[in-house]
């Protein structure tokens, strides 16, 4: 229950942020900015799972692909319903859950993390989404890439609007530019903190199941690590907005950047994973 708590607020929230820039653009922004909202939270219950898997040129594969058979074992271990498998056609080493419920779920890897990982570290980084999968982390995670999107989008468009001189003077009704750059500047900042609150102790949590489903932590360390460097080499070209979605940030982060990250640091998981031996 305290868990649901949470999820509500951390996704209102991030609702009141796109209220938030609607409202700069004064009471028809405001308007425009709840329809938008509403269409939002609905739709990305029904639809943000499809619309991630889209973005990312994920395909389908059979019961006889390598990871249809590692999942497949590992749900019949967890007593979860078989989700749907796919491949991202992307080399950077990744993986992420999606979907609204344990019924409705996907699992999806890119071809980068494929090639890269034994059939053992593979095995735990399925496990650990599988983890996320149990926790029913995958809607609120999906539904905050939504948001998160459009409130990134509509920043833009307020800074957009900002320079461009949108905005009232002292004569007229609603928003200066000041502060309409000031909204726009602020608000992605603001979904990113979200972000991190949301994802951050949800990775310890997966981690932990994983590595107790597999029934050992040592192949999802050595995953954790073998990702973390590759990640470096060849980042991969993903939305900001969608990162915390995966076992590991997509791109690599630095200096101040890094503690707005919305994934704990990896060696702390690895401390965390090997300490539960």
């Amino acid at each position: 229950m305290a868990n649901t708590v949470k999820t509500a607020i951390l996704l209102g929230l991030l609702t009141a942020l796109v209220l938030l820039i609607g409202s700069a653009f004064g009471e028809g922004g405001l308007l425009g900015a709840f329809i938008i909202a509403v269409i939002m939270n609905v739709g990305s219950y029904w639809f943000a799972d499809r619309i991630v898997l889209r973005m990312y040129h994920a395909t389908e594969v059979g019961p006889d692909h390598v990871l249809s058979r590692i999942t497949a074992r590992l749900v019949a271990r967890a007593g979860l319903p078989m989700p749907r498998v796919y491949v991202i056609p992307d080399p950077s080493p990744n993986a992420f859950a999606t979907g609204r419920n344990p019924q409705h779920a996907a699992v999806a890897a890119t071809e980068g993390i494929l090639q890269l990982l034994s059939e053992p570290e593979l095995e735990g980084v399925i496990a650990h989404e599988l983890g996320h999968v149990k926790h029913r982390d995958i809607l609120i995670s999906t539904v905050a890439a939504m948001i998160a999107a459009t409130v990134m989008m509509l920043a833009n468009l307020a800074r957009f609007a900002a320079f461009f001189g949108v905005g009232r003077d002292d004569r007229q009704e609603g928003p200066g530019p000041i502060a309409l750059l000031a909204t726009a500047l602020l608000a992605p900042v603001a979904a990113m903190l979200i972000q991190m609150a949301i994802s951050r102790q949800r990775e310890f949590a997966a981690d932990r199941s994983g590595a107790d489903l597999v029934g050992s932590p040592d192949g999802l360390a050595s995953a954790l690590r073998r990702i973390d460097s590759a990640v470096r080499r060849v980042p991969m070209d993903a939305n900001p907005a969608t990162a915390h979605l995966f076992i590991m940030k997509p791109f690599p982060t630095a200096g101040l950047l890094s503690l707005f990250s919305s994934h704990p640091p990896t060696e702390a998981r690895i401390r965390a994973l090997l300490g539960t031996r």
